[in-house]
């Protein structure tokens, strides 16, 4: 745990998921650098304030109480985060209003503070959304480190919003000030698609989805692998992404009953909508959520899963460590994880100290398809 010390207040915030001897702090100087520009504002307890990707809650944390409130993101990592730094700290849980990513946030909004996301497709159907959300005279700020800022964050604020100023850096950090103006409303141009030769089918992905434009080269290699069973399995699509793993492996075992889970809301509607046009009425539990961590001990036969190795900004394998063990956990005995990774990463010593047994599937010059069995 980490003391966080604003122009507002002190706070102890912890990151999700949590990690023994944390490395990471679970904000940074940009979130200081928007709170002392909040600070030399008129901030009223009736003044509408919107956050967009408050990473785990710094920014909401020390504005609540003090104006009405609303956070949006897609992280649901990010959601429990900013639960639990509430209650930590002794806030009112019903001081922030949150809004997952997924749905339309509901203005206007008199002050917006914007954390830069990784993914600039995300921020710029973020602002073409607030287009009409605005009050008259609104501020929209925008903040990030300087190693984490595009030259093209700037030139989406000034297509959508209007002309942007930028800050001097301070303790490496960067403010981008936005004065809105009337500008021609914008069409979205998300959801993309692309088609899948085989099996065929076409997938619908949300802004915020990785490799949006075409299938990974993971998720490729993994495909044609995947197990089929005759047996009524009980099989979860683990970080689902748009849900194609689940729905290739649920079109080839008609029996099977599946479930896909993404920390991402974009994902989860994309998943969603792709099972929907692919298997219509088949019964299915489609969920944002901590990984496997809410599932019953013992409640699956297979999980398959093309783990992330990264979070946001920070690269590491953490969260596949975190996966692993949660799948472990949730798997009969004699159950199975099937993974896809890098071969560079190593994931079949890192399995063998989870799982009784762990084979390769298969490969190619830069990946592992290996299964673990409990």
């Amino acid at each position: 745990m980490a003391t966080f010390t604003s122009a507002f207040t002190q706070l102890e915030l912890l990151r999700q998921p949590t990690q023994p001897n944390e490395p990471l702090q679970a904000f940074d100087a940009a979130d200081e650098y928007l709170l002392s520009q909040v600070q030399a504002l008129p901030l009223s307890a009736d003044c509408r304030v919107l956050l967009l990707n408050d990473s785990f809650g710094a920014l909401a944390c020390s504005l609540a109480g003090r104006c009405r409130l609303t956070s949006s993101g897609d992280s649901h990592l990010g959601f429990i985060a900013l639960q639990n730094n509430l209650a930590r700290n002794d806030l009112a849980p019903d001081s922030v209003t949150f809004v997952p990513a997924s749905a339309a946030v509901e203005g206007p909004f008199d002050l917006v503070l914007i954390r830069v996301p990784k993914t600039l497709a995300l921020l710029e159907e973020q602002l073409i959304r607030l287009q009409d959300q605005l009050a008259a005279g609104a501020q929209v700020i925008a903040g990030a480190m300087l190693k984490h800022l595009p030259r093209a964050a700037g030139d989406l604020l000034e297509r959508y919003i209007g002309p942007v100023q930028a800050s001097l850096a301070v303790k490496k950090a960067r403010l981008l000030i936005a004065t809105p103006v009337a500008l021609p409303a914008a069409a979205s141009p998300y959801p993309t698609r692309y088609r899948l030769e085989q099996p065929p089918l076409e997938l619908l992905n949300h802004a915020n989805l990785f490799c949006r434009e075409g299938l990974d080269i993971g998720t490729r290699a993994m495909l044609p692998h995947l197990p089929r069973s005759l047996n009524p399995l009980r099989v979860a699509d683990l970080g689902c992404g748009n849900g194609v793993l689940g729905i290739v492996y649920a079109l080839a075992n008609p029996q099977a009953a599946l479930t896909l889970i993404d920390e991402s809301y974009m994902a989860v509607q994309s998943a969603a909508a792709n099972w929907q046009a692919a298997l219509g009425e088949r019964p299915v539990s489609i969920r944002a959520g901590d990984g496997l961590a809410e599932q019953p001990a013992e409640s699956l036969d297979l999980v398959l899963c093309n783990p992330p190795f990264h979070q946001q900004q920070v690269v590491g394998d953490f969260l596949a460590w975190r996966m692993f063990t949660q799948a472990r956990a949730a798997l009969v005995r004699g159950g199975e994880l099937w993974i896809v990774g890098n071969r560079h990463l190593g994931y079949h010593a890192k399995l063998k100290r989870l799982f009784r047994g762990v084979e390769q599937v298969a490969a190619t010059p830069k990946f592992v398809i290996l299964k673990a069995i409990k």
